[in-house]
């Protein structure tokens, strides 16, 4: 809604038309490469039922990746499904055998539920969530085989979870910023790395993005040697497409599981955009226009 300041994301404008990923079908085409019934994606979907894209801003997509189930395409095996997998092969430097912990906060939304599922499959010996309710603790265990997961709204977090991490953090997927981040990094091993994906926490705050710790905690990521780095998406294009198929195969295979929490009706989607921006979503949030 702010300035984004990354290239090629413009922030959203007063009496404009918002937008967000999306997908949708082609009804027609004056563009070579695209005809009738194609399925199609774009990072800059606008908020109404019909419109007019340029085809050089649409990506055409294989129903096959996803066994047909095109809302995949903006979760598991679309942005959402890279940004976890990039972030934990890129800064997460898992070593398989050396018994590291990965812990992820806003465990159960989209990103969060996919990274701690990557995180295992790359090597964790442990993977522990943190989220905002009971039942999504439960569907963090139950349902993805986290081996633990903490309400934070709950009493006592920091010393829960010590005894959920006994050996200490290596890994830290952060989804939320703040006070939760700072009690995590607080029980962090020396060289361990955080993967600073989201900020949840601190989008409303008049700050520069990502918010710089505060000293107490920027002590502790210089003395145990700790790497804080932000990461994004787009700095990585040329893994877009590998990353894409790895995603689909662990997802055909039952690897990685996608939860979705749908909601119908265009009219719906601000009110889907708020339930997410305050946890209401397990999963991937999706609206769909039309069946």
């Amino acid at each position: 809604m702010d300035d984004t300041g990354m290239e090629g994301v413009p922030s959203w404008k007063i009496g404009g038309v918002l937008d967000s990923n999306g997908i949708g079908v082609v009804e027609k085409s004056k563009t070579n490469g695209f005809t009738a019934g194609d399925i199609v994606s774009s990072f800059n979907w606008p908020w109404q039922t019909q419109c007019i894209f340029d085809g050089k801003v649409l990506q055409k997509m294989d129903p096959s990746l996803v066994n047909g189930q095109l809302s995949h395409f903006l979760g598991a095996v679309g942005t959402t499904g890279l940004t976890a997998y990039l972030g934990m092969k890129e800064k997460g430097h898992v070593t398989p055998g050396a018994n590291q912990t990965l812990v992820i906060s806003g465990a159960a939304g989209a990103c969060g539920s996919l990274a701690g599922q990557i995180g295992r499959i790359q090597g964790c010996s442990r993977v522990v969530g943190i989220c905002g309710t009971d039942e999504k603790c439960s569907f963090l265990i139950n349902e993805l085989g986290f081996d633990c997961a903490l309400n934070y709204k709950k009493k006592n977090l920091a010393s829960k979870l010590k005894e959920c991490c006994p050996n200490g953090v290596d890994l830290y997927f952060d989804n939320v910023g703040g006070t939760i981040s700072d009690m995590v990094i607080s029980q962090m091993n020396q060289n361990g790395h955080v993967i600073l994906c989201g900020q949840i926490s601190q989008y409303n705050k008049d700050m520069c993005h990502p918010p710089p710790p505060p000293p107490q905690t920027e002590a502790i990521l210089k003395e145990r040697n700790i790497t804080r780095d932000r990461f994004l998406l787009f700095n990585y294009t040329d893994q877009y497409q590998s990353g894409i198929q790895q995603l689909s195969q662990w997802l055909k295979t039952g690897q990685i599981k996608a939860k979705e929490t749908i909601v119908q009706g265009i009219e719906n989607t601000a009110g889907a955009f708020l339930s997410m921006m305050t946890g209401g979503n397990i999963g991937k949030q999706i609206v769909k226009i039309s069946e």
